[in-house]
């Protein structure tokens, strides 16, 4: 396990996709970036997800995150937002792929039980435990970026432990474990 590194944490969406990233030193975390990329402007679905692909793609090689933890979809009632959700999170993880970051997903529910201890807390709760943790004078107005955030100290947290979360080191190990979904 290397001393020095950086996780880029993702919260997909397509109306605002939160990102933190944090760099770890001798086991400590430190804050690097805490932002959101807005979408609610653009009507077109295709131009969301191709400036979700260019937005991390842009992340990734501005700070060179070691790995990425991503917010898995949580399943909902609306089939429609789930599949607009599935979307964003697969166009985040092509970009990490395209730059091969390995990447490794978590349950809404494991974010929060890593970050407050409970695994149904809310959004406030787990950013102003970030806020705590890191040192944030101050708390965004949306919480999506905290969100982001607490993927990646989420994934920080699990490190060294069992994964329990999907996680893919490129697209070969991508399809490997995905080969049901795959077409021949």
């Amino acid at each position: 396990m290397k001393e020095e590194r950086i996780i880029l944490g993702i919260d997909p969406g397509t109306t605002i996709m939160g990102f933190g990233l944090i760099k770890i030193v001798n086991k400590k975390m430190e804050l690097l970036q805490l932002n959101e990329l807005l979408l609610s402007k653009y009507k077109d679905p295709y131009i969301k997800l191709k400036l979700i692909f260019e937005r991390t793609v842009e992340l990734i090689d501005t700070y060179h995150p070691d790995e990425i933890a991503i917010e898995a979809p949580f399943f909902g009632k609306n089939v429609q937002s789930m599949l607009k959700l599935g979307r964003a999170q697969g166009v985040a993880m092509a970009a990490g792929l395209s730059r091969e970051v390995p990447i490794t997903e978590y349950l809404p529910k494991k974010i929060k039980m890593a970050i407050t201890g409970n695994g149904n807390a809310s959004k406030e709760q787990v950013a102003k435990m970030l806020q705590s943790l890191l040192k944030i004078k101050t708390l965004p107005k949306n919480l999506d970026s905290t969100d982001g955030l607490a993927a990646a100290v989420c994934h920080f947290y699990n490190s060294g432990k069992i994964e329990t979360g999907k996680h893919y080191t490129g697209w070969e190990a991508f399809v490997k474990q995905n080969e049901k979904r795959i077409k021949k």
